[in-house]
């Protein structure tokens, strides 16, 4: 079951999922606003303005005591008990069973997923080259060694195919691994990928069958950070707790 929601405050099952997008926050262009990626080249002292200011909208604890990650498109997950702290770890994707602890991922093209079981939740980065990888079917692996019940997922706002030319080379290995349903077509007619395709079909090998897709594309709207539109530029958060 594939359902297409509003972007904002979503319902996942027991768990609460929040998108933000770029506006809001104090970063100057061309983070201009409310960029929450750290490892972009923005003033560290408005990044984290901005993510109090996503916290503070969600009304979530403030984001010292959330789980961050750094994120290398690849496909670990790491096991949160609590809080990064200062140091996050390694990966990209995270799981909890503990209540009231955020976790987060930050995008601007990428897929961000959100997951929740009926007793725990996780976040996913999935880009290219973390869904060769197999990033999405670790998660949902790890989310079903700590928690119970079907696992639900939403996909956030990421680039749709219209906007993501790829490669022939490198769109054949994602083709050969997910099927035809990936290849898809720029608004022009070239090749691409077409990441939602391949989220959901990979989510679909492992069992997970309750999808809901915010259907927002990254780079065609002005509201969120996108690197293939803009280059150098800031990262929107997708955030779950349960």
């Amino acid at each position: 079951m594939v359902a297409h929601l509003n972007v904002g405050v979503v319902a996942l099952g027991p768990a609460r999922v929040w998108c933000s997008d770029r506006h809001g926050g104090v970063s100057a262009p061309p983070y201009d606003s409310c960029n929450v990626g750290d490892q972009v080249g923005d003033d560290v002292d408005a990044v984290g303005a901005n993510r109090v200011a996503v916290a503070t909208a969600a009304r979530l604890v403030e984001p010292t005591r959330w789980v961050w990650m750094r994120q290398v498109h690849g496909a670990g997950v790491h096991v949160a008990t609590g809080p990064t702290g200062p140091v996050p770890p390694e990966a990209d994707a995270a799981v909890t069973a503990a209540r009231g602890l955020p976790l987060a991922v930050i995008t601007a093209d990428c897929a961000p997923i959100a997951l929740a079981s009926d007793d725990a939740v996780g976040v996913v980065h999935a880009g290219h080259r973390g869904l060769g990888l197999g990033v999405v079917e670790a998660a949902v692996g790890a989310l079903r060694e700590i928690g119970h019940g079907p696992v639900r997922a939403f996909l956030g706002p990421c680039i749709g195919p219209e906007h993501y030319e790829f490669g022939a080379a490198d769109l054949a290995r994602l083709v050969a691994r997910f099927g035809p349903e990936v290849e898809g077509r720029t608004h022009d007619g070239r090749p691409a990928l077409d990441i939602p395709a391949a989220v959901r079909l990979a989510l679909a090998r492992c069992g997970v069958d309750e999808l809901s897709i915010a259907g927002v594309c990254t780079a065609a709207s002005s509201d969120y950070f996108s690197y293939r539109r803009d280059g150098v530029t800031g990262r929107q958060a997708t955030v779950v707790v349960r």
